[in-house]
């Protein structure tokens, strides 16, 4: 792994925006961080928020770093590369993040120095990804230097699955991964424009699948437009890729509009065939309609208790009452709103772990009139138990002048992190036929 040290200095050209900006996070507690951007003021706005630096010439940035990330749109990658290649630092490191690696690897071998080392990297996935652990990353070196294995051991390290291959493979890979099914589903939701189907209405018809499909369907096409164009465009294999698709398409539609049923019918076991497990595939998407099934319930069973909904992007975590559930909404008595596919429920041990972590807790003193023939300690355990009480500590235990024979006055220490902890605290020390003092 990477030695812990700040002065190894991480720059990473693009670091304003996307995947740069996320990279920002990784980073900066290990590494002395400087970022550049194509927008001065946000690119500083951005490195203050983060606790980096921020520089405004690309070229500098490459002079000063160690490692060097050019995370930029992929129709800019190359001439970045070319921009700052000669700037690079003796021993130094190039990295690029782009989802196509043949034109960035032919520019880092033609432009950079044979002293700089250079590593054409593809993270599989995106920027709103909070969590490096089990995340794909690809590496296409041509040639191992003296940085490779460090990087390598860094990535596992983090428990990321490392992929070694040539930059051509990697593209023909993505050209399925990515190329194929953004073009597909792309074509499916203009389809559907053409259509004028009105998503909504059919919602109310929707099978599980279908809402997988459709959210699916909706991740893709709300990406940046420009992002998608330039995966398909980019990529060598694109223009077969496509075009098998289309081939595919009317020759399914080909056999329908013929009355052909065995024909559809050979080409469907075809593609089952091609599909491999598909046992394994009907487990995960089952897993994956289970689980959103079961979130939904909870949030049904929910309303009108305290419930805590974890954003999966930001990670802030809302506390309030659910008021209902509108539109495939979560409505708080707070007024938040939040989409259910961008929340997570928090159980109710992770609800008070949060509110120990993030509220100041409050203390009272409580004294309560018992007969003397109570056991202190059960009412202590049982106010123990009420819900959001921290601590509570038997301080005083007093039989005197104002005080009736055969009774005694028991006082309270209670912490507790919220205002109806001690409602219910008073409530169960009347409960067990206490008088409040």
């Amino acid at each position: 792994m990477f030695i812990k040290v700040i002065n190894m200095k991480i720059g990473i050209i693009g670091g304003s925006d996307g995947l740069g900006k996320t990279l920002i996070y990784y980073f900066r507690d290990e590494f002395d961080v400087t970022i550049s951007g194509r927008d001065h003021k946000k690119g500083q706005n951005v490195a203050d928020e983060m606790n980096v630096e921020y520089i405004e010439s690309n070229k500098k940035l490459a002079g000063m770093s160690d490692i060097l990330v050019i995370s930029v749109p992929i129709n800019s990658t190359t001439s970045v590369i070319r921009e700052v290649a000669p700037f690079m630092k003796k021993g130094s490191l190039m990295i690029d993040v782009t989802s196509v690696k043949e034109e960035p690897l032919k520019a880092m071998q033609e432009n950079l120095p044979s002293n700089v080392e250079y590593i054409p990297t593809h993270p599989v996935f995106g920027p709103r990804t909070t969590e490096l652990d089990n995340q794909v990353i690809v590496l296409t070196a041509p040639e191992k230097g003296k940085w490779y294995k460090k990087v390598y051991d860094y990535l596992s390290g983090k428990n990321m699955r490392v992929i070694e291959t040539t930059a051509e493979h990697h593209d023909y890979m993505m050209s399925i991964v990515q190329v194929l099914t953004h073009f597909s589903f792309i074509s499916t939701a203009s389809a559907m424009e053409k259509l004028k189907v009105d998503i909504t209405e059919t919602e109310n018809y929707e099978s599980p699948i279908y809402n997988l499909m459709i959210d699916m369907i909706a991740r893709i096409v709300s990406q940046n437009p420009y992002l998608t164009y330039f995966i398909q465009s980019t990529n060598n294999n694109g223009e077969k890729i496509r075009n098998t698709f289309c081939e595919a398409a009317l020759e399914l539609k080909d056999a329908i509009n013929a009355n052909d049923d065995k024909k559809f019918v050979e080409i469907a076991i075809k593609a089952t065939k091609n599909m491999g497990d598909t046992k394994n595939a009907l487990g995960r998407s089952d897993k994956a309609i289970n689980a959103l099934s079961h979130e939904f319930n909870i949030l049904k069973k929910s309303i009108g208790n305290e419930i805590a909904l974890k954003h999966i992007y930001s990670g802030k975590v809302h506390i309030g009452v659910l008021e209902k559930i509108e539109d495939k909404t979560a409505v708080l008595d707070n007024g938040t709103r939040l989409r259910i596919a961008n929340i997570e429920v928090l159980n109710s041990e992770e609800l008070h772990q949060w509110k120990l972590d993030n509220i100041e807790e409050k203390q009272q003193s409580i004294s309560c009139l018992f007969n003397d023939k109570v056991t202190p300690n059960i009412i202590v355990e049982t106010l123990e138990n009420v819900e959001d009480v921290t601590e509570v500590v038997l301080t005083d235990i007093y039989q005197g002048p104002q005080i009736d024979e055969g009774y005694e006055s028991l006082t309270f220490t209670v912490n507790a992190l919220s205002k109806e902890a001690f409602i219910n605290v008073k409530s169960i020390l009347t409960g067990f036929g206490g008088v409040l003092r």
